[in-house]
């Protein structure tokens, strides 16, 4: 787009007054204005680097839905769905537009939902031009006959400047916020520069509208497909895997976060870029994170070499969640446009810190929503203060801040998706081996991959499995590329007892977390948790 700013074009339908607005401007424009307003700095490559202040990450405490009759009775409330009024939203609102007028600000007109039959337009207003940036690299970027003839079906204000000065009088907890509200179809963003707020905002907007309006299961995961239109996907939460085992070079990255899978039998990328962690990254272990990292990209508080504008991946401290946004172009081996047919294979990826669970194992359709309910990975020792060994972590649907449905919602279309595709589920285990975090070791990548190879190649279903007496779990007695006493976990551990009770442990840490979840899941569901009564097939095994 040219860099103008559009004076024909106002915003005071939205009753933002006397803006300064500029309309969709290109990168380097955006790139040049907030250099010279000293808001980023230019590294050694020319990719344009920002601080977000004091919020280096989401703020879910701070994250409401509007309570309304639209969603009162459809929203899975609590602690993570947080309830706010329609009015204190419309005052809020209020506030922003208010604040947002007599300023500079910066629109930007895009889409989301790769899928043309789902693609849902969006306008985004923000305070900063770097903010406009995020957005123009993570969403899709519309043609200049799409933009003449915009109209948007979500708007999101964006004022990481504005801070609520009496958030009690709101019905919120603190002076940022981020709210949600599809009767109006309005997402608002306040006191937080953290761009990451409004992509989730939109996800968490999506994953509400697509299963109740379209018959569409959103999904946190990433997905690839091969050159025999063999797609899989890849769940699993930060640290296990996800970003890295998508990134195949012998098979095509549909996206990286973000997807939907249609009654049509697709699966589609919600975005048209991505947003990876960058800390302590290197070519040799990311090539193609690295080689994003251009003109075009955005990286977020990260530092430099001292004296160098050349950054220093491996620098923390202002935070460990570095990041890099960036047009999904930038990776060279795309599927264009990002969306492909049903999966063959899903992978929920596990980092199992209690070196607990197989390496690699086949789920059954009951398994697979009750490990997808639960969403688990562990927090290894040394990862936060007062962590001395391995916390069991569970996350709804590998992705419970953002789904504001009950998980069974979810689950229970997957189950139905996966068993109308004839798709096969696997449980990756890409922690330890051996023994728990600090006594065993962490499973090589080179294993990992050749267990997903074998999977996607068919080479799994030609051999015989055995199930975990305590997980119900099958465990395939051979794996090419992978050495056969791995494959059972039991076998590399010293002390069998040892292994039995840290197991038996771990099993009652699912069943504890499952307990919120029990009412509302099928006997099917149920019945794909661990089996830790089954002492006597404990024993035998043993």
């Amino acid at each position: 787009m040219n860099a103008v700013i559009e004076e024909s074009k106002s915003l005071e339908n939205y009753g933002i007054r006397n803006a300064t607005v500029h309309w969709n401007l290109d990168a380097e424009t955006l790139q040049q204005i907030t250099v010279e307003n000293g808001m980023g700095i230019e590294s050694d490559n020319g990719t344009l680097a920002i601080n977000t202040g004091k919020f280096t990450g989401r703020s879910p405490k701070d994250r409401f839905l509007v309570k309304d009759n639209y969603t009162r009775d459809r929203i899975w409330w609590g602690r993570i769905n947080k309830p706010i009024s329609p009015e204190n939203f419309d005052k809020l609102q209020d506030e922003i537009v208010d604040y947002l007028s007599d300023k500079e600000i910066y629109v930007r007109d895009a889409a989301v939902c790769a899928d043309p039959r789902y693609k849902m337009n969006v306008r985004t207003i923000t305070e900063f031009p770097w903010s406009n940036y995020f957005i123009k690299n993570m969403f899709l970027r519309l043609s200049e006959e799409e933009l003449q003839e915009f109209e948007e079906e979500w708007l999101v204000l964006c004022a990481p400047g504005y801070e609520c000065p009496n958030p009690k009088d709101f019905g919120i907890i603190a002076g940022n916020f981020s709210i949600l509200n599809w009767t109006k179809k309005v997402a608002l963003v306040g006191g937080s520069e953290y761009p990451g707020e409004m992509k989730k905002g939109i996800f968490t907007a999506l994953n509400f509208v697509l299963p109740v309006e379209k018959n569409v299961l959103p999904m946190h995961c990433s997905a690839n497909v091969g050159e025999k239109g063999d797609t899989a996907i890849y769940f699993g939460l930060s640290g296990t895997g996800k970003t890295t085992l998508s990134a195949d070079p012998n098979r095509r990255l549909i996206g990286d976060d973000e997807h939907g899978w249609t009654e049509e039998n697709s699966i589609f990328n919600f975005e048209g870029g991505c947003y990876a962690k960058v800390i302590d990254l290197t070519e040799e272990k990311e090539p193609d994170i690295y080689r994003a990292i251009r003109p075009g990209a955005l990286l977020e508080n990260v530092v430099f070499k001292e004296g160098t504008k050349e950054v220093d991946f491996f620098d923390s401290s202002i935070t460990l969640n570095t990041r890099v946004s960036y047009p999904i172009d930038h990776i060279h081996n795309i599927q264009a446009p990002s969306y492909a047919s049903n999966p063959k294979n899903i992978f929920f990826l596990t980092c199992d810190a209690f070196g607990v669970l197989p390496p690699v194992s086949k789920l059954t359709p009951g398994q697979a929503a009750y490990h997808f309910i639960s969403g688990y990975t562990a927090k290894v020792a040394g990862t936060e203060t007062g962590i001395n060994e391995p916390v069991p972590s569970f996350s709804a649907c590998f992705g419970g801040p953002f789904m504001p449905l009950h998980p069974t919602v979810y689950a229970e279309m997957l189950s139905k998706k996966m068993t109308a595709a004839g798709v096969n589920v696997w449980l990756i285990n890409t922690g330890w081996s051996g023994g728990p975090y600090g006594v065993g070791s962490r499973i090589k990548l080179k294993y990992t991959r050749a267990m997903i190879s074998a999977i996607l190649e068919g080479e799994l279903d030609k051999v015989d499995y055995e199930i975990h007496p305590i997980f119900g779990l099958h465990m395939p007695k051979y794996c090419p590329g992978v050495p056969t006493e791995m494959l059972d976990p039991m076998n590399t551990w010293l002390q069998k007892g040892a292994y039995v009770s840290k197991a038996i442990q771990l099993a009652h840490s699912f069943h504890i977390n499952f307990d919120k979840f029990a009412s509302e899941a099928s006997e099917e569901i149920l019945n794909g948790g661990p089996l830790i009564d089954s002492h006597h097939e404990m024993s035998d095994h043993v």
